[in-house]
């Protein structure tokens, strides 16, 4: 069957580029200003407090897990009133231990460790989209031991540690995503496949992208009238069905599109265009751009990464 969770994961290319142990104990409160790349942190012990910006502030307690597509702003504290010190996370200095927050001696009240990974994804932001702002799963213990295995191979240099990084990070994302309820979702992904309707017309667009699909064949295919599986589609996934249809046929352009050893007319044929031409004059409203201006642009990225990531990758 195919999985459109693991395909949309698989076309992020996530890796991790930091990884780090924090505590905190009595009085303390840190405010981070939002970062645009993935976060995740998983409880060891204890508890605290996260306000992340948009959402409902929830207490964390030991063996909670959290992650944050998009990581916006969010503040971390203890359960005592306090000012939180400000930090900017595209400028503070990598720690190369772990982060005390709070009286400096004692056990810590709350023992956690979190991250960041990159999104490697030319249209990540689009794929990002279709995922909750802010996943808080309680009591799998299996991400628990994923986040600690992340952080020992971050701090290893053993041969292969990116290509296990990149598996596990995979790995935790979607251990994350799948155990994160789809019901009562904000529109997206996971709740579309939380709908067997809606369901089962993402697998199909997932399945065979090149095949010619129209909003009436997708609702035959679910057993519906075209109007009210338009409804549906759009109301649990954040898009109309052939808006979904053209983002993913694009996001699997823009993917082939980076490998620049695939024939153009070989690319329009596996995204649902009869000819080269008539998929570059579509690529190019939806992108802006040619896709062979896109396919060098993409060659130049990962060769030379903006001033951002390279900070990040220190």
């Amino acid at each position: 069957m195919t999985d459109p969770l693991a395909q949309v994961i698989k076309l992020l290319r996530p890796r991790t580029v930091f990884s780090k142990g924090i505590s905190g104990a009595g009085r303390w409160g840190v405010h981070y200003s939002a970062f645009g790349q993935p976060g995740f942190c998983a409880v060891i012990e204890g508890s605290c407090r996260l306000a992340v910006d948009g959402q409902a502030p929830v207490t964390l307690e030991e063996g909670d897990f959290v992650l944050l597509p998009a990581t916006p702003a969010f503040t971390m504290s203890g359960f005592e009133p306090v000012t939180p010190r400000r930090i900017d996370p595209r400028t503070a200095p990598a720690p190369t231990e772990e982060i005390r927050h709070g009286r400096a001696d004692g056990p810590p009240d709350v023992r956690l460790l979190g991250g960041y990974f990159v999104f490697e994804a030319p249209d990540a932001a689009l794929l990002v989209s279709l995922l909750p702002a802010m996943i808080h799963v309680r009591g799998v213990g299996r991400l628990s031991t994923l986040v600690r295995l992340v952080g020992e191979e971050a701090r290893a240099q053993d041969m292969g540690r990116d290509l296990v990084l990149a598996r596990l990070v995979e790995v935790l994302l979607i251990e994350a995503l799948r155990a994160a309820p789809g019901k009562g979702a904000s529109p997206g992904l996971l709740r579309g496949l939380s709908d067997a309707r809606v369901a089962g017309a993402i697998r199909n667009i997932h399945r065979d992208p090149e095949r010619p699909w129209t909003a009436a064949e997708l609702a035959n295919e679910a057993g519906m009238s075209r109007s009210a599986f338009f409804d549906r589609f759009t109301r649990t996934v954040g898009l109309r069905p052939m808006e979904y249809l053209l983002a993913w046929r694009m996001a699997l352009a823009k993917d082939l599109l980076r490998s620049r050893d695939i024939a153009l007319d070989e690319i329009a044929r596996r995204v649902g265009y009869g000819s080269a031409s008539t998929f570059s004059m579509a690529f190019r409203r939806y992108a802006g751009q040619p896709p062979g201006r896109f396919s060098r642009g993409s060659a130049d990225a990962d060769t030379n990464p903006g001033p951002e990531l390279a900070h990040v990758q220190k």
